[in-house]
């Protein structure tokens, strides 16, 4: 998937926001043919100093928007791994294929937010264990997407006769979207089965760092590195949308190419119109001018 151009795209957390002003955003990327893909997040609280306010649930909310939208990628930044059992997972990432005619991208993490598990009663495992669960999910749901009906025995997961079907409409199957940046386990994981491998933020010279010990990690399992898209998250200030150029152009030329646009509520309208304006097509102009 890895190749020299950079795509742009938007994300918009659902947290303190309204389904409808979501919608409008969507729609608004959906219809700027330099925004290439749009993101929700995998948080059922608030994230931030204040988890008492509304957060919509990520997974529903993308089948909906990817159900009124036509043309962008649509995708979680990421799954938390924990959450859901992987098997179920499978058929929610095709059903959302099928919905969005062959537009999802499939983002997936290790899980980590504390608050959320106990809150919820679900396990928050050791690091270690969690990143060796979501090797395994990777791969039951890679083969949930191209088996008729997988039999998997893994440490933490069994499949028996494991059905999913109608199956994706990509390919062999929607690209995988890995965030995370440990770099022993997670970026291992990485090198097996990400398509693109998502930097959430931070200086350009960590990225920089994690994306070569990225590059040891595919050499180690004799995967070509340039076989997996580097992408990160820039925070967008919609005042300052020259520092939000800057700070794109810097992981460009660090190598990122795949730019997720990150919005917070509320949302201004038109701030798609002008992220295109201000920062994709100066950016743009600046790569085809070498």
């Amino acid at each position: 998937m890895a190749d020299h151009t950079t795509s742009f795209g938007i994300k918009t957390a659902p947290q303190f926001t309204a389904y409808d002003d979501m919608l409008r955003d969507w729609q608004e990327a959906d219809g700027e043919p330099l925004l290439e893909h749009a993101w929700d997040f995998d948080q059922v609280m608030p994230l931030g100093s204040d988890p008492t306010g509304p957060c919509l649930e990520g997974w529903t909310l993308l089948a909906a928007l990817a159900a009124q939208t036509r043309r962008i990628r649509v995708g979680v930044m990421v799954t938390g791994n924990t959450y859901r059992h992987p098997a179920v997972l499978a058929n929610m990432g095709a059903t959302v294929d099928i919905i969005s005619n062959g537009r999802l991208d499939f983002g997936i993490g290790a899980g980590w937010n504390e608050l959320e598990h106990s809150a919820y009663g679900i396990p928050l495992y050791p690091a270690g264990e969690r990143i060796r669960r979501l090797g395994e999910a990777c791969a039951v749901i890679r083969r949930m997407w191209t088996e008729e009906a997988p039999d998997f025995e893994g440490r933490y997961y069994q499949l028996k006769g494991a059905r999913c079907e109608p199956k994706p409409i990509q390919k062999p199957y929607p690209p995988f979207v890995i965030g995370g940046g440990g770099e022993q386990l997670t970026l291992r994981v990485v090198a097996e089965y990400a398509d693109i491998w998502n930097f959430a933020g931070g200086p350009v010279e960590t990225f920089t760092h994690k994306s070569a010990v990225l590059d040891e990690h595919c050499r180690a399992i004799g995967r070509d590195p340039a076989s997996i898209t580097r992408s990160v998250q820039v925070t967008v200030t919609p005042a300052d949308l020259v520092g939000v150029r800057e700070s794109a152009r810097a992981y460009i030329a660090a190598g990122a190419r795949h730019v997720i646009l990150n919005l917070r509520a509320p949302y201004p309208e038109g701030i798609c119109h002008r992220l295109v304006g201000e920062v994709v097509e100066p950016l743009r102009q600046a790569h085809a001018a070498g």
